[in-house]
């Protein structure tokens, strides 16, 4: 039989251990490419005048149709993910990057700012001023911008006063004119007010801060909001948080108690709302508008899966990102595909399903 090239002759593989060889069958040997391929060879002796070419053609023949050995890539082990009743394995590549601090593993209270617009500005000064944020025509003026940046320092007040909280501005790149994200650019306002919440680590210098304070960069509504962050906080602890704090609107409070929490199935007795509406805004209005445009569709479509909620957060994804959270977290992966009933009714059915911040019984 012809000689394999070299770079042919062993094969190393990366999914596994390095230095790990491939066995490979007589098959495989003869469809190489060679100088002259190994099936030229049988070709050329089947053309050979018989008798003369018979006994090699049997050879060859015996040979190439072997049967093939199964051969399996060396598999390397997923991680679990602890906490959950049991195992749930999930690609090993999703964590090799991740290398939380100790000191994170004590957190388990979420506080959520949900965002609305995207701030532009580059100093604490400019958070104020309406022309430094991507506003909807409806946003500007009543004191919209002002409620934002309160929500921003009461979350960040309740994070820095609770040791075990992680504070998680939630919301996507929701606006075709932004180049970032509704969370990344609350984050940012923040920091650069200082108003972030931290911890020293053990594992570092008592000079190197541990930051209880991220970003969830893909919610493109309410409801979204509540469930992605809840998501985010075990990608980046972890563990599931034990209670939830949202701050936002005073007006968005029955929406997010009533309805998103109930969807989600949390209990009742974990959860607390801080409210805050803009000062300079009609309350009657926001609070009608609110009952049309929010509470009733949310209350028909408790997954904002249909209809006019659906078509909001097609609106609202100008850049098609995609979440992470069904490998991150695919304890809830059925969860998050979750989407009861047709357009035509049915679309309030409860998910069913175990959760892992479920009362034990």
């Amino acid at each position: 039989m012809l000689p394999l090239p070299v770079s042919l002759s062993s094969l190393t593989a990366r999914g596994g251990r390095l230095g790990h060889r491939y066995s490979r069958s007589t098959h495989d040997v003869l469809r190489t490419r060679a100088r002259v391929t190994n099936l030229s060879v049988l070709l050329l002796a089947l053309s050979l005048p018989a008798p003369s070419s018979q006994p090699l053609v049997l050879l060859c023949l015996v040979v190439f149709l072997r049967p093939r050995p199964r051969v399996q890539a060396p598999q390397r082990r997923s991680r679990g993910h602890m906490g959950t009743r049991r195992a749930v394995r999930t690609p090993w590549a999703m964590w090799e990057t991740v290398a939380r601090d100790r000191k994170l593993e004590g957190l388990d209270h979420l506080v959520l700012v949900p965002g609305h617009a995207v701030w532009t500005g580059n100093s604490v000064e400019e958070g104020l001023d309406e022309d430094h944020w991507i506003l909807e025509p409806y946003q500007r003026g009543g004191g919209r911008v002002q409620a934002f940046v309160r929500h921003i320092l009461a979350a960040s007040d309740i994070a820095r006063a609770d040791t075990h909280a992680l504070l998680v501005f939630s919301g996507g790149q929701t606006r075709l004119a932004a180049t970032s994200t509704e969370a990344e650019s609350y984050l940012r306002l923040a920091h650069l007010s200082s108003l972030l919440p931290s911890a020293s680590s053990p594992a570092a210098s008592p000079h190197t801060p541990v930051l209880r304070a991220t970003t969830e960069e893909h919610a493109l509504d309410s409801f979204q909001n509540l469930l992605f962050s809840l998501a985010r906080f075990r990608e980046y602890t972890g563990r599931w948080p034990a209670r939830v704090t949202v701050v936002g609107y005073e007006m968005k409070r029955r929406r997010f108690a009533e309805l998103h929490r109930a969807a989600l199935r949390w209990p009742a007795d974990r959860f607390e709302y801080v409210g805050i509406d803009p000062d300079g805004e009609d309350a009657a209005t926001a609070a009608q508008g609110e009952l049309q445009n929010g509470y009733k569709p949310y209350r028909e479509d408790l997954y904002g899966c249909h209809g006019v909620l659906l078509a909001k957060r097609r609106s609202r994804n100008p850049f098609s990102r995609f979440h992470s959270y069904y490998s991150s977290t695919p304890e809830i992966g059925p969860l998050l595909n979750w989407c009861p009933g047709r357009p035509d009714g049915g679309q309030t059915e409860i998910y069913p399903g175990p959760l892992p911040w479920d009362e034990p019984k």
